[in-house]
């Protein structure tokens, strides 16, 4: 698998609905009247919608081989990156299918989309850099060295910063300045207390959640520090965040968890048992699912997805491809 930030779905509907601007997270499709997620098949060069009412595969996206993080955004753009190939798919959500590629690219890794314009900011981790990718144009537009392999990365709500994380256990995170979101600048580097896997910035652009790749901990950062303002215990490294808009998912795919918090870091109730392999985590809220609001963790190792209610509470797991890395975020189409 976001979040899957971080971390997501794509909404589509049996009869023809028009493209729509929603929140972060999931990947949702309407189809005969329920809502379907899109996550990556690894291994099988497709992407696959699951319809969530029932775990049921609704379609298969044909990619390039090896598609390995997955991310859309209000316009109803979906980008894949296939890391291993150089190169990222686009997807028109409208109508599920493949309209283009992008080539040239240093081991893309994962993404994240600007909330108010057509652009999408791609970590290379071969180039240590951010590409900003016009979607429009489907070319890259600029790029921003960072110094290190530049992994997981989340963009503030406003648009404004980005942050990435320098590795999968990292020592340092890049913060960008994306004001000018065509002209990104290195504004500094931030040293967690333990080495970092995954960023996210939470709801309103206060606050950064940072997880960990080494450690059974997750530390909350105050937009603009460089020291974190709380540590919290979690389960086995790494883990990877969502978030709604009063609630965060801190799934572990070693422990197969999800823990559910607070904005404000405190637990709310147990955590649930999820599949082995479930790394990555993302949230759809009601806009996005049509009142139903539901969490999705694919299984890297399982190829299953897992659905979960807002409280953590596991609904379906169905088998759907042989690995599942990631999900997209919200738009609507049509099969």
């Amino acid at each position: 698998m976001t979040y899957m930030d971080r971390r997501t779905f794509l909404a589509a509907a049996a009869t023809t609905v028009g493209a729509a601007a929603l929140p972060r997270s999931l990947s949702a499709a309407r189809s005969g009247g329920g809502v379907v997620a899109l996550v990556t098949a690894d291994l099988e060069s497709h992407i696959v919608a699951v319809e969530t009412a029932t775990g049921r595969v609704v379609k298969r996206i044909a990619t390039a081989p090896g598609p390995r993080s997955i991310e859309s955004n209000a316009f109803g753009q979906v980008v894949v990156a296939h890391s291993a190939h150089g190169k990222l798919s686009v997807i028109d959500a409208a109508t599920l299918t493949v309209v283009g590629e992008i080539a040239g690219l240093g081991e893309p890794r994962n993404t994240t989309m600007h909330p108010f314009e057509r652009l999408a900011y791609v970590s290379e981790a071969r180039r240590g850099a951010v590409a900003v990718i016009d979607l429009v144009r489907r070319k890259v537009v600029a790029r921003v060295d960072v110094p290190g392999h530049a992994r997981h990365l989340s963009l503030s709500d406003d648009g404004k910063q980005l942050w990435i994380a320098l590795g999968t256990k990292a020592e340092r995170v890049a913060v960008v300045d994306v004001s000018d979101p065509r002209r990104p600048r290195l504004l500094e580097t931030v040293t967690p207390p333990f080495l970092i896997h995954d960023v996210a910035w939470a709801p309103g652009g206060g606050h950064i959640w940072v997880t960990s790749g080494t450690r059974n901990a997750v530390a909350i950062y105050v937009r603009g520090g460089t020291e974190p303002m709380a540590i919290l215990g979690a389960d086995a490294p790494p883990q990877h965040i969502a978030f709604s808009s009063s609630r965060v998912y801190v799934a572990s795919g070693e422990d197969g968890t999800v823990r559910v918090h607070r904005l404000d870091g405190r637990a709310v109730g147990a955590p649930s048992s999820i599949p082995e392999g479930s790394y990555n985590i993302s949230f759809a809220g009601a806009a996005a699912t049509f009142g139903r609001p539901i969490a999705v963790t694919p299984s890297l190792d399982r190829g299953t997805v897992c659905l979960l209610r807002p409280t953590g509470e596991v609904q379906i797991v169905r088998k759907v491809a042989r690995s599942a890395h990631e999900s997209a975020r919200p738009g609507f189409g049509r099969r």
